[in-house]
């Protein structure tokens, strides 16, 4: 939750920003390219240093969310490698009943960030 100085609306405004001054409009623009109004720049433009930096920890929360996300693979692999050198028959299957309730719950939460779609940068969800 924000502090009470931080205005939620404006950190969401900047989440919702990219970056780049439009030379047709001389705003910045929304992700998906549409452009500020101005009451929306003169906004963004209005946000105080706290609120600069809330933005900036969500989207350092966002992007370590896509390097896990990315990292996966290689994740699950380091995952099941210690109860797969138990097997004989080294199948996913056996490796699964070889784990407790905690490591089939991780190995959920590995396989759910390999194939889900990437989650949108969205304000206060990371």
């Amino acid at each position: 939750m924000p502090s009470p100085e931080i205005r939620p609306h404006i950190v969401a405004l900047l989440c919702h920003a990219d970056f780049k001054l439009r030379a047709d409009t001389n705003t910045w623009s929304h992700r998906s390219g549409r452009p500020f109004t101005e009451a929306e720049q003169a906004t963004a433009l209005s946000a105080t240093k706290d609120e600069f930096e809330e933005f900036g920890a969500q989207h350092q929360r966002y992007m370590e969310y896509l390097h896990t996300k990315e990292e996966s693979p290689n994740t699950l692999q380091s995952f099941l490698a210690p109860f797969m050198e138990q097997l004989t028959e080294k199948t996913y299957g056996n490796a699964v009943e070889l784990m407790t309730k905690g490591d089939r719950a991780e190995l959920d939460r590995i396989l759910g960030l390999m194939l889900e779609p990437a989650r949108p940068f969205t304000p206060y969800a990371f």
